[in-house]
């Protein structure tokens, strides 16, 4: 199909939200069996010890207990259960640490909240009541929280709590590069570590009937679940059954399995009764995955005339206390997809050094890995800008790609399809009103206000499974069931999904429901993540389209009574020449129906992407700082991007929109704090500031539009696209802010009391 034809997406309300606005969502702790005992998680409370006594006689004849889930209990009971985890290649050519990480604690606790016992109970209080009585010792070990060898031991297997040595690109080709060039940066930049915070925290419900496990939790794809715990519990897959109901926010966080939810089915089979468990806010901060978390050293080397000769990243790496799911990966594999942004550079070099922390692991956040990226390559090239004399948007400008030069193989092997990075800058500097700039920076300084502007160009890779499938079954009251492998988090899936498949078949949006989050009813997905749901799904939904299609035209031409070559669909209807049939999809599915042709009232069809999109664009941040209290104020924000031909533009810019707010959170107002003894000191709202609405500016949203060829639908993913632009936009800002009054390095989060300490103190040390 040729790409203009999804080049017309109109923008449509999303229709989920009528239930979400009005309570009638149906969350994981909606939906527990009737009669559920309650889960309750006893955490350490110390960031690392040796677990000396654990003593639960009392707890377990306490009111309403039914059983107490343990390391050991689950040993006895033959079931041994390690977190999983993906590793690297070191430069050497081994792999990366792998240590074990027990479902609990399992003779040592490694972080504050590590879950330790699980206590099931008719209720909550009970239970919470019954965790109050295990008597547990621990003999508390040094905590290490720095990110460099050494350090009191926290896993055998990396004996300087070293987890990983990766590096990628020609390391004698970079150096060489430096040793010529005519000039080099050097910045070091940190990314500090966030916590997901997501509005519905996670929770889990299992039921064991004696034969099948159902197990609902809110996440972010019931496939990898379900492998797990048929794994887990040496059951066949088809004892398993994973759903997902509506979930409120994942953002990577809900992707990867907690050990909650191994412990909540456990005592659902030994108990036979279902089992509940929702975390609250404040154990969630203390053990949901973290993001980021890392400081990196950017080097880059320009020839006389400013172009980019060469780029060198060297980045440590906090993993936390074990590695999650893809903590090894992000900061590496995924960082790299998009090491040298959009620029021409191919003498590159990256090392990345992981290591172990007394705190809670570190995972997939709302971009992964390439926030990061775009991060350090950015604030390395304003503060070259700004070195080398160079206007910083005629700099990225003089680097950038060229158009004629696409298909692009970056120097770290990734195939970037298309782009037009000049346009889209230059609709940029229209609609942030860069010109204007300056007489708003002086009107600023005369209230006694310094003004910055910040520019970040990005660009990012989607990722997870370039496949996807979808199934689309007619029934017999006129309506259309379309079941899809992949999991909305709150995004807009149902509209979006009902619409195209209405666009492309004729078949009205209200009578198209949406299926998906049950592992009996689709066999396979790839779940939600990497920006990659929209553009997988469509995808797949167009080859089932094909195959409906092509199931009907031979049945419709026998009924037309003209050849099978002569039947074509216009989208909307089928016709031929020479009959005065013109059936809908719907109106061939009753008279299939009605013939008896049940094998056409249900079709699937896989479809593999070609290739990966790149969304890109800029994103211009303004903001305001007083110096007399430190307070950050981002007052304007523009972003133009390229996301291809948009199916749904309202959506899109949602996206961007909530992307855009979790950067600006990160850059003024999140910041994770732990104390010398590894104790989370920013386990609340009172003490972990979240953006506000005030915090968050009107943003300006244009398209500029280059349609991808590495799909049909010629689109680029956006789901993450806002945070990844936005960081290092805000950054910049708040340098540019800062710079005359002597601040040479600012660093996230910019909140006032650091602010106001950098103006009064960094200006002295720079000036000596």
């Amino acid at each position: 199909m040729a790409v203009e034809k999804f080049g017309k997406g109109q923008p449509v309300t999303r229709r989920e939200d009528v239930r979400f606005l009005t309570g009638q969502g149906h969350y994981v702790d909606d939906g527990g069996p009737a009669g559920s005992l309650i889960a309750f998680v006893l955490r350490s409370q110390v960031a690392h010890g040796v677990i000396t006594a654990l003593a639960m006689d009392d707890a377990r004849s306490a009111k309403g207990v039914h059983l107490i889930v343990t390391a050991q209990t689950l040993l006895q009971a033959g079931v041994e259960i390690a977190m999983d985890s993906n590793v690297v290649t070191n430069r050497d050519g081994s792999e990366g640490a792998a240590p074990l990480r027990p479902v609990l604690a399992q003779d040592r606790v490694r972080f504050v909240g590590e879950p330790v016992a699980v206590v099931i109970a008719e209720t909550l209080d009970q239970a919470r009541d019954a965790a109050e009585l295990i008597h547990i010792e621990i003999d508390d070990l040094p905590a290490k929280l720095d990110l460099c060898d050494g350090g009191e031991t926290i896993h055998d297997v990396a004996p300087d709590n070293r987890a990983f040595d990766w590096g990628m690109g020609d390391e004698a080709a970079t150096r060489a590069a430096f040793d010529e060039a005519a000039h080099t940066v050097s910045l070091q930049v940190a990314d500090n570590r966030v916590i997901a915070n997501a509005m519905e925290p996670r929770g889990c419900h299992a039921d064991w009937d004696g034969a099948r496990l159902h197990f609902a939790f809110g996440g972010q794809g019931v496939w990898g679940m379900k492998d797990r715990l048929a794994k887990a519990f040496q059951l066949e897959p088809a004892q398993v059954h994973v759903t997902i109901p509506d979930v409120g926010g994942g953002f990577g966080m809900k992707a990867m399995p907690y050990p909650e939810y191994y412990a909540v089915a456990h005592a659902a089979r030994v108990l036979g009764r279902p089992v509940r468990w929702m975390s609250d806010r404040g154990e969630a901060m203390q053990s949901d995955n973290a993001g980021r978390d890392l400081t990196s050293r950017a080097e880059l080397a320009f020839d006389e005339t400013g172009r980019i000769t060469a780029y060198r990243v060297h980045s440590r790496i906090n993993l936390g206390a074990y590695n999650g799911l893809m903590g090894q990966p992000i900061q590496t594999q995924l960082f790299s997809r998009v090491l040298t942004g959009c620029y021409d550079v191919q003498a590159v070099w990256m090392q990345a050094e992981g290591f172990y922390t007394n705190t809670t692991q570190v995972d997939a956040y709302r971009g992964a890995g390439r926030p990061e990226a775009i991060y350090v390559l950015e604030r390395a090239m304003d503060r070259a800008a700004r070195e080398l004399d160079i206007d910083p948007w005629r700099l990225r400008q003089r680097n950038f790609i060229p158009a004629d030069r696409f298909p692009y193989t970056s120097a770290t092997g990734e195939t970037y399809d298309v782009g037009d990075f000049h346009a889209v800058l230059s609709e940029a500097a229209k609609r942030a009103d860069r010109a204007g700039f300056a007489a708003r920076r002086a009107a600023d300084a005369a209230r006694g206000l310094l003004r910055g502007q910040g520019l970040c160009y990005y660009i990012e890779s989607i990722l997870g499974d370039p496949s996807e499938g979808a199934k689309v079954a007619f029934h017999e009251d006129g309506t259309v069931s379309i079941y899809v492998g992949t999991q909305s988090n709150g995004q807009g899936h149902e509209t979006v999904y009902a619409r195209f498949l209405s666009d492309q078949t004729g078949i009205p949006q209200d009578r198209i429901r949406v299926v998906q989050g049950d592992s009996d009813l689709i066999q396979q997905g790839g779940g939600t993540g990497g920006s990659r749901s929209v553009t997988t799904q469509s995808h797949a939904t167009l080859a089932v389209v094909g195959t409906m299609v092509a199931a009907f035209t031979p049945y419709l031409a026998e009924r037309m009574g003209v050849e099978i070559a002569d039947v074509a669909f216009d989208g909307e209807t089928f016709r031929a020449p020479g009959s005065n049939l013109t059936p809908t999809l719907i109106e061939a599915a009753d008279m299939a129906r009605a013939d008896g042709r049940s094998d056409l009232l249900q079709h699937e069809a896989r479809a593999t992407l070609p290739g990966r999109s790149f969304p890109n664009g800029a994103h211009v941040a303004e903001v305001v700082v007083d110096p007399d209290t430190g307070v950050v104020r981002v007052d304007r924000y523009t972003v133009v991007d390229d996301f291809g031909n948009m199916i749904n533009p309202l959506l899109a810019q949602g996206q961007v929109h909530g992307g855009v707010a979790q950067g600006i959170g990160q850059a003024i107002t999140e910041h994770v704090v732990y104390d010398a003894d590894g104790q989370l000191l920013t386990a609340s709202f009172m003490d972990y500031a979240l953006p506000r609405a005030d915090d968050v500016p009107m943003i300006g949203f244009t398209s500029c539009p280059v349609p991808s060829t590495a799909n049909p639908m010629g689109m680029k993913g956006c789901g993450e696209a806002g945070t990844v632009g936005s960081m290092a936009a805000v950054a910049n800002a708040v340098q540019d802010a800062l710079w005359d009054c002597g601040v040479r390095q600012a660093d996230m989060p910019f909140t006032p009391m650091r602010v106001w300490d950098l103006l009064k103190n960094e200006p002295a040390a720079a000036d000596q």
